[in-house]
C-alpha cells in the first residue's frame, strides 16, 4: 500500500466507500421489480414501458462496463469513480422526480451510464488500498455487501413502495451518493492503468446492436413482427453486432478480443452465463408482478416471498464453493443451471390465479439453490479460462454478457407473455406467464448443456466468497494477479 493511500485513510475507507457504491449499483438492478405495479398505476405505462424501466439500466450498464474501466485506467480511477458516482446520484434524483414513464426510462439509462463508469473501478481502487495479505478478507466483505443488495433488492423496493412511495427506491441513492462523493475525493488514492487506446468504435457497435435487438423484441407484439420499425431494429441490430464481432477480430485493441472465444472453456462459461441471466431476469420481472397483480400480495409481501430465491445464495454459496473446490467447477455450475431450469419449469407447471405460496415455495427454493451453485464457481471458471494478463478483460466481458442476458431475458419473456396473455384479468396474466416461464426454463436448460461442455475438472484456487454480487455484474475487471 502506498504512503499516499495510508495518508488518505487506507484500506478501511476504501472498503467502506467501494462497498457502499457497489451496494447502490447492485440494488438498482432488482429494486425496481416489486415497484413495477405502482409505477404502472401512477404513469399508466404498458408492458413495453415497464420493460424499459429495467432494461434501460441493464443495457447501458452492460455495453459501457469495459469502456468505463478503460476510462479509469487512462484518465485516473479515482477521478472516473467520482464522475460515475456523481452521474449515478444525479440520475437517481431525476428518476425520483420523473413526471412520466419516458422521463423515468431516460433517467434509468443515465443511471446505467454512471454505474458502468463507477462499478468496474471499485475493485481496482480497493486493491490499490489494501495490502496483498488482506485482500481476500476485504473482497469477501465487499462481495457480501453487494450480495446483500441483490438478496434484499425486491424486499427494499417493496417496502419503500408500500410504506412511503416508489420514488424512494431512487431517492435512497441520493444521500448515500452525496455522502460518498467528498469521501471518495478525500480518502481514495489516485491510480492509473496502462493507458491503452479507448475502443470507441467497438462501444458504439455493441451499443447500437444491442439496442436494436432489444427494441425489436420489445416492440414486436405491439407494432407487428413484420413492421418496418421492428424489422429495422432486428436487422440493423444484428448487422451492428456482426460488425462488433468483426471489429473484435480485426482491431488491434478491441474492448472484447474475439480470440478469447476460441477457448472452449471461455466460450462455454460465457454462453452459460448469458442464458442463465436471460431466464432469471425475465422470470423475476414477470413473477414479481404476478405476486401483486394476480395473487394480491402487497409490495412488501411480494419482496419477502421472493427471498427464498434471491436470498438463497447468501446461505448456500459457502457450500457451493466447497463443492467446487472438491469436485471442480463444471459439475457444480451445470447442476446449478439445471436446478434453476427445474425451478422455473416447476413454477410454469403450477402457476394459477389462486396458487398458494406453499405450492410456490419449492420452486423458489430450488431456483435459489441453483442460482447459488452457479454463482460460486462461475467467476473462477472465467478467470481460469484465460491467461493472468487477460483476466481483467475476461471478467468485464463475462459481467457485460450477464447484464446483456438480463435485458434480453426481459425482452424475450415479456414478448412471449404479451403474445399469449397480458395485463388485464388475472387469468389473462396467467395465460401469458406460463408459456413465458417455460421459455425461460428451456433457455436456462440450454445454459446447463453449455456448462456441461466445459473442459474436464480444473480445480482452481479457492474462490473468494462473493455470494450474489456476481449476479449483477459487480465482479467486473478484477485486476490481473489479484
Amino acid at each position: 500500500m502506498s504512503q499516499q493511500a495510508a495518508r488518505r485513510g487506507g484500506a478501511g475507507w476504501a472498503l467502506a466507500i467501494t462497498s457502499v457504491a457497489g451496494f447502490m449499483a447492485a440494488l438498482d438492478n432488482l429494486v425496481v421489480t416489486t415497484a413495477l405495479p405502482a409505477i404502472r398505476e401512477d404513469f399508466g405505462g404498458e408492458l413495453h414501458d415497464l420493460e424499459w424501466t429495467v432494461s434501460a439500466y441493464t443495457l447501458t450498464f452492460a455495453v459501457l462496463l469495459m469502456f468505463g474501466a478503460a476510462l479509469g485506467d487512462r484518465f485516473g480511477r479515482r477521478k472516473l469513480f467520482v464522475t460515475g458516482l456523481a452521474i449515478f446520484t444525479g440520475a437517481s434524483a431525476a428518476a425520483a422526480l420523473a413526471p412520466g414513464i419516458e422521463a423515468l426510462v431516460t433517467a434509468r439509462a443515465v443511471q446505467g451510464v454512471g454505474a458502468a463508469i463507477m462499478m468496474p473501478l471499485t475493485l481496482t481502487l480497493l486493491t490499490a488500498a489494501v495490502p496483498a495479505a488482506k485482500r481476500g478478507m476485504m473482497y469477501g466483505i465487499w462481495g457480501a455487501v453487494n450480495g446483500l443488495a441483490v438478496a434484499s433488492g425486491p424486499l427494499i423496493g417493496g417496502s419503500l413502495t408500500e410504506h412511503v412511495s416508489w420514488q424512494w427506491i431512487f431517492w435512497l441513492n441520493v444521500p448515500l451518493g452525496l455522502a460518498l462523493l467528498p469521501l471518495a475525493r478525500w480518502r481514495l488514492s489516485e491510480s492509473y492503468g496502462t493507458g491503452a487506446p479507448l475502443d470507441i468504435a467497438g462501444t458504439l457497435l455493441a451499443s447500437g446492436g444491442l439496442f436494436g435487438i432489444v427494441y425489436g423484441l420489445i416492440r414486436g407484439n405491439i407494432d407487428g413482427w413484420t413492421s418496418a420499425p421492428v424489422l429495422t431494429g432486428l436487422i440493423a441490430g444484428a448487422a451492428l453486432l456482426a460488425g462488433f464481432v468483426h471489429h473484435g477480430i480485426r482491431s488491434k485493441n478491441p474492448m472484447l478480443p474475439m480470440r478469447l472465444f476460441r477457448n472452449r472453456a471461455f466460450s462455454a462459461i460465457n454462453a452459460a452465463s448469458l442464458l442463465m441471466f436471460v431466464g432469471m431476469f425475465g422470470s423475476i420481472f414477470l413473477l414479481s408482478q404476478f405476486m401483486q397483480n394476480v395473487l394480491g400480495y402487497s409490495p412488501t409481501e411480494a419482496g419477502l416471498r421472493m427471498l427464498p430465491w434471491t436470498g438463497m445464495p447468501m446461505i448456500v454459496s459457502p457450500v457451493a464453493a466447497y463443492l467446487s473446490d472438491r469436485f471442480g467447477g463444471r459439475p457444480v455450475v451445470t447442476a446449478g443451471l439445471a436446478l434453476q431450469a427445474i425451478g422455473l419449469a416447476w413454477f410454469a407447471a403450477i402457476v394459477q390465479t389462486d396458487v398458494s405460496y406453499a405450492a410456490q415455495l419449492p420452486a423458489l427454493i430450488i431456483s435459489g439453490v441453483g442460482m447459488a451453485l452457479y454463482f460460486a464457481p462461475a467467476a473462477n471458471l472465467v478467470m481460469s479460462s484465460v491467461r493472468p494478463s487477460e483476466q481483467g478483460i475476461a471478467s468485464g466481458a463475462n459481467n457485460a454478457l450477464r447484464e446483456v442476458g438480463g435485458a434480453l431475458g426481459i425482452a424475450i419473456l415479456a414478448s412471449v407473455f404479451s403474445a399469449q396473455g397480458g395485463y388485464g384479468p388475472a387469468q389473462h396474466f396467467v395465460d401469458g406467464l406460463g408459456p413465458a416461464l417455460w421459455v425461460g426454463a428451456a433457455l436456462v436448460g440450454v445454459g446447463a448443456v453449455a456448462a456441461a461442455l466445459l473442459p474436464g475438472r480444473t480445480v482452481t484456487a479457492k474462490p473468494v466468497a462473493v455470494p450474489a454480487a456476481a449476479a449483477v455484474g459487480t465482479e467486473v475487471r478484477t485486476p490481473a494477479g489479484v
